[in-house]
């Protein structure tokens, strides 16, 4: 098959496609391979979605055998086995655990659902219409997730006015030349500011399609204050970062704190299925029946990997462990690619297994990923300017695939960079 019928027949909005211009055909593990044969070491994971990798058989088991017992596969908000499943394995193995206490509603399948719905449900507790987000922040692309997301582009692209949300700068903004929160709390002080009372505030603990930008412990514990001392609902957006990918379950637990709204997507199903859950502390669950719902909120297929994902990789820490084992080998290696570069600005940055590596040159973070493809490793580009090459492997990838998704990122970003001048 030939990208003939892509070009004739698909949208012009296709993305992904244009910078892995091959058709491909299977995957397994850290791997997916073309129609030609090619394998390719996978450092994007579905964009998050895949933490598990490719097809992981502790969860293809159970699928197959619910699909071939006709297990319902579409049941709305209906009670179902496999949901019930789910909910009571989620509370064992992630909630009970970690002392959090959340309902959890089921808003839709994707990222964007579950963002839609905590910014409604904000807006419903305070009776406020004012977000606040956060620069470089990015949390869907319907609109009132774009209402709350930094890129231009992307906002540009909704053809309306995108209001009723004001930015704040994330942390480090100012490059730590201001005080944490300086403006922030001056504006919701001052009677004169013209901030509108503010619903609730919207954040990613670590900014994911921002480029790679953690937040510090602290000043999350600095934000969970600020929203209780001046009546905000909190909200972690941790639909990229979430379900391990820092290392913990959830990217917030190193702060502390307990957000009132928590948004999962991405690799809750653990299969690259459609699934995405928005847990509410109970008693700022005030939804009434059918306020927020959705046709495909109930993908059974998706709770029964979920619960799979949940048993092979939650029920002790074992992933956890690696995963922040994993990334520190990965910082180690960006850190010295960085400090070996004496002709382009390299800055290693990230958490768990989302690392990034800042070019002080933009166009050769692209370029880069352009080379590592050539290579045989797919890679993406994030950041504002699409300055940071973005390294998000399966947390399931082996220390020797690893080392050699690592390889090719060196060779490649020395490929673009040596002999240009600083």
């Amino acid at each position: 098959m030939e990208t003939t019928v892509f070009d004739d027949l698909e949208s012009e909005v296709r993305s992904y496609c244009r910078s892995w211009p091959v058709v491909f055909d299977s995957a397994k593990g850290s791997h997916i391979t073309d129609i030609d044969g090619k394998k390719y070491l996978d450092f994007f994971a579905g964009a998050g979605a895949l933490n598990y990798g490719h097809n992981p058989p502790a969860l293809k088991a159970p699928l197959l055998d619910y699909l071939a017992r006709d297990g319902i596969t579409h049941g709305l908000d209906m009670y179902t086995t496999a949901k019930g499943e789910f909910l009571r394995t989620f509370e064992d193995l992630v909630l009970k655990p970690r002392g959090l206490d959340y309902k959890v509603q089921f808003p839709g399948p994707t990222g964007a659902n579950t963002v839609e719905s905590a910014l409604k449900l904000a807006r419903k507790l305070t009776g406020r219409e004012s977000m606040i987000n956060f620069t470089n922040g990015f949390h869907g692309m319907t609109l009132g997730a774009l209402s709350v997301t930094g890129n231009s582009m992307k906002r540009g692209g909704a053809g309306v006015p995108l209001v009723h949300a004001t930015p704040m700068p994330f942390d480090n903004y100012f490059d730590g030349t201001v005080p944490d929160f300086l403006m922030f709390e001056k504006l919701l002080g001052d009677a004169g500011s013209g901030l509108n009372e503010p619903a609730g505030v919207i954040v990613e603990t670590v900014q994911g399609e921002g480029g790679i930008n953690p937040a510090r412990i602290e000043w999350l514990q600095g934000l969970e204050d600020l929203c209780r001392r001046h009546g905000m609902i909190l909200i972690v957006d941790d639909v990229q970062m979430g379900v391990g990918r820092t290392g913990p379950f959830f990217s917030f637990e190193a702060a502390g704190i307990r957000p009132d709204i928590v948004c999962l997507s991405k690799s809750i199903s653990g299969y690259g299925l459609p699934m995405a859950l928005t847990l509410i502390k109970p008693e700022l669950d005030q939804w009434g029946p059918g306020e927020h719902n959705g046709t495909f909120r109930g993908h059974n297929p998706a709770f029964v990997t979920a619960t799979a994902a949940l048993r092979e990789y939650w029920a002790d820490d074992t992933l956890e462990r690696s995963t922040i084992a994993k990334g520190e080998r990965v910082g180690e290696a960006l850190a010295e690619l960085a400090a070996s570069s004496d002709s382009v600005e390299l800055t290693p940055k990230g958490r768990g297994l989302a690392r990034g590596l800042s070019f002080s040159q933009p166009e050769l973070a692209a370029k880069a990923c352009a080379a590592a493809f050539e290579r045989g490793l797919i890679i993406e580009t994030a950041g504002p300017t699409d300055e940071v090459m973005k390294l998000m492997p399966p947390l399931t990838i082996t220390d020797a695939e690893l080392e050699e998704g690592l390889e090719m990122v060196g060779e490649s970003v020395r490929a673009v960079t040596e002999g240009m001048s600083a």
